[in-house]
């Protein structure tokens, strides 16, 4: 179960890739325990499926496998599109692991919070085309990881659900999700889905935009492959530096106070009422399997 879940001006070493390297006509596949990796260097386009039942949690193990997989798909110069997605069933990712949340030290939660931080600047600034195929359910930490993207497509079913949801849980969504939420929906629609950690439905996401297609689920994946033709058609540069406009103002706030960041999360999350909080979620939710 989940709770919460650069353009760090890396120009992919300088270099600049204008069209996909049509004459490597190979796959090459990547996998770990939560984390498979399909290139198809013919296209230059990743499908990276995140595979760790039953919901895709973000543990610490998670996200560095997460991070690595991402890091070597954006040194690979045949690549230049990727595509977020989920093997499992009726879930895109539940969020942040509450057991990295519960009951561990101080340095454990630091460790974890790093993990995240370098998670989203990994995803958020790529400079890679990002594409996430929402096929499940996205609550907290999974939504994250879906407006990081640079588009969003999602399963047509009313059933799943997608939004920052903190707040439901006593705990509070810190600056940087707050800001990658106001950049995609606008800040009134954010300070509404932050204040009463909203949930919204597949319809109700298209219709305030933070998710920008609703397809059947067997699309999915599809139509993600189709639209990232559209965006592999833009030069890369143009793109790229475009992106960076964009998104640098809010990366730069995070790195420049990663360190405050971390501490304040773990001093939030070690508080006793916290703990009595993430305690009561996780005894709620032995209840409802029982």
């Amino acid at each position: 179960a989940g709770v919460l879940s650069q353009l760090s001006s890396h120009s992919r070493n300088g270099r600049v890739c204008v069209s996909p390297c049509f004459s490597l006509q190979r796959r090459n596949n990547s996998t770990s325990p939560k984390i498979k990796v399909d290139l198809d260097s013919s296209t230059g386009v990743a499908v990276l499926m995140m595979q760790s039942p039953p919901v895709n949690s973000l543990s610490l193990e998670f996200l560095t496998d997460f991070c690595i997989n991402l890091e070597k798909l954006e040194m690979d110069k045949s690549c230049r599109g990727l595509i977020l997605t989920s093997t499992l069933s009726k879930v895109f990712s539940a969020g942040l692991d509450i057991m990295e949340m519960y009951g561990t030290s101080p340095e454990r939660c630091g460790e974890f919070w790093k993990a995240v931080q370098e998670m989203w600047l990994k995803l958020y600034g790529s400079n890679m085309v990002t594409i996430a195929a929402i096929n499940g359910s996205s609550p907290a930490g999974g939504c994250l990881m879906s407006i990081g993207c640079d588009y969003r497509i999602m399963a047509d079913n009313p059933r799943y659900s997608i939004g920052l949801n903190e707040t439901q849980l006593g705990i509070v969504a810190p600056f940087w999700f707050k800001d990658t939420l106001v950049n995609t929906v606008g800040n009134r629609t954010a300070e509404l889905s932050l204040e009463l950690g909203q949930l919204y439905s597949a319809p109700e996401a298209l219709k305030i935009g933070l998710v920008d297609r609703l397809v059947p689920q067997d699309q999915v994946l599809s139509t993600a492959q189709d639209t990232m033709s559209k965006w592999l058609a833009i030069p890369d540069h143009a793109r790229q530096i475009t992106k960076s406009m964009m998104r640098k103002q809010t990366i730069d706030k995070l790195l420049s106070n990663r360190e405050a960041d971390i501490t304040n999360f773990v001093s939030f999350i070690t508080k006793d009422s916290i703990q009595r909080s993430l305690r009561m979620y996780l005894e709620m939710l032995k209840s409802r399997k029982v």
